[in-house]
């Protein structure tokens, strides 16, 4: 892949410290509304590299594509890992900074250090089986997912053949959590509460953090039984390649698969049927959608609207140029997957018809050796959705204009917080039947309907059903 990057003018030396620095706030209302104009503004003002303030604690983010390629790239030099945060070693990050509790949680999307290769190794063998399509539990995931897709949209078309709903919270949102109650091996429908729960967490508000010890102790729970009694399950591999974790380690580990999973493709899936239903020029998404090419569309998407828009941050090992800046060692580092995307030195590689670069050049899943996963496990139940929905309904529009569509940022991830659509069901839609290997039909692939309809989650979404009727 050639990528030909010109200079963004004179590099104006800067060797002032973070902490000497005024930064401007980023997690402004204009943040929340407009990210991209905020990206812009800094990078008119800093370039590639601006020092920003997030919610009281300075902070580097890094908005070209080319330094962002050059910190995920080089590990050593940038390595994740808390105990590299010279300011708090120091005892300058406040004990109650709003974002602490997300970066304590130490697993391995956070963690650092010597632990990190190992239990990287045994992250990789244990979605093995779930990523590769050879596999027979790759199989039996991709066949629950379509059938939790029909399961989700029958509940929906109670409302009536054609309709109003909210796609994002009756489809998009609960369908990968369903798949990752899957790949967690909860018994039956018992995950129900857990993935409520993971929504509090995720949403933030004034019942997250009972919320948050729940669904600790429950995958703490979840944990301690695929220890005495392992299964066909993420836990389990995980365990088999790694058995010096602990319960509560395994429990962490659980949590960010759980967390990372459900936010992270709900986003993806949303987005996509965005861009697909908004898509009605010639040649657009739709014919790439029925040219069986989800996957080039969902690359596509996450090219200009990345679920992941802020990596947790990494620290610089010794005093680094990066930009028009010098990085002092233990700063912390927050590279921006939306302002690379955005950086017009690699936007402007991307137009229409151009095949300077590949669509899978973006950055939604990271870049090196941290790269994610999990990101094929993610992409494929992203897919297996999108497809299900559009086999099932036979026309969808937006009920809001796009550019009137809410938005709910964090300071990582950006979704929807809702995707209104007017739909209309196929007339005779084709019960999908999961074409399993004999003898290997475990009691998870087969739900409990009564147990499922006693359940939070199922409740919660009977709620949310509309008629026009």
């Amino acid at each position: 892949m050639e990528f030909h990057l010109v200079d963004q003018g004179e590099s104006a030396p800067n060797g002032a410290r973070l902490e000497d620095l005024d930064p401007e706030p980023l997690l402004t209302r204009d943040y929340e509304t407009r990210p991209g104009l905020v990206y812009e503004r800094l990078r008119q003002r800093h370039g590639p590299v601006a020092p920003v303030d997030l919610l009281g604690v300075p902070a580097w983010l890094v908005l070209g594509y080319r330094e962002s390629l050059e910190v995920l790239q080089d590990d050593a030099g940038w390595p994740k890992g808390l105990e590299n945060w010279r300011a708090r070693s120091e005892g300058r990050v406040p004990a109650d900074w709003p974002l602490g509790p997300s970066l304590e949680v130490n697993h391995v999307l956070i963690q650092g250090g010597p632990g990190y290769p190992a239990l990287r190794t045994a992250w990789d063998a244990a979605l093995r089986p779930f990523q590769d399509p050879r596999h027979p539990q790759a199989k039996r995931l991709k066949s629950a997912v379509t059938v939790y897709a029909d399961e989700l949209i029958t509940l929906l078309a109670q409302g009536g053949g054609t309709g109003m709903a909210d796609l994002s919270a009756q489809f998009s949102r609960p369908l990968p959590l369903m798949a990752a109650s899957h790949l967690l091996g909860f018994p039956g429908s018992q995950g129900d509460d857990a993935l409520m729960d993971m929504w509090r967490v995720l949403d933030a508000g004034p019942d997250a953090e009972p919320a948050l010890e729940r669904l600790l102790k429950t995958l703490s729970e979840l944990a301690a039984a695929k220890l005495e009694r392992p299964g066909d399950d993420f836990p389990s591999h995980l365990l088999a390649a790694h058995p010096d974790l602990s319960v509560d380690e395994l429990a962490r580990e659980l949590f960010m698969l759980l967390g990372m999973t459900s936010d992270h493709v709900g986003i993806l899936i949303s987005n996509t049927v965005v861009e697909v239903i908004s898509g009605e020029r010639e040649g657009g998404v739709r014919t790439t959608l029925s040219a069986g090419m989800v996957r080039e569309t969902m690359n596509r998407v996450v090219m200009r609207k990345p679920p992941l828009v802020n990596f947790v941050p990494r620290f610089a090992t010794a005093d680094t140029r990066l930009g028009n800046y010098t990085i002092h060692a233990g700063d912390p580092v927050w590279v921006s997957s939306a302002a690379a995307h955005a950086d017009p030195l690699f936007s402007g590689q991307m137009t229409p018809g151009s095949s300077t670069i590949s669509s899978r050049a973006h950055l939604s899943w990271g870049a090196g050796p941290r790269q994610c996963p999990a990101r094929e496990l993610a992409s494929t139940i992203a897919a297996a959705g999108v497809s299900r929905l559009f086999e099932r309904f036979g026309h969808l529009e937006l009920a809001l204009p796009v550019d009137q569509l809410p938005w709910r940022s964090s300071p990582f991830m950006r979704g929807l917080r809702s995707l209104p659509v007017r739909y209309e069901l196929t007339a005779s839609p084709a019960r999908y039947v999961p074409a399993l290997p004999e003898a290997e039909t475990p009691a998870a692939d087969v739900p409990d309907q009564a147990a499922k309809r006693r359940s939070s989650l199922w409740r919660y979404l009977t709620g949310l059903i509309r008629s026009d009727g």
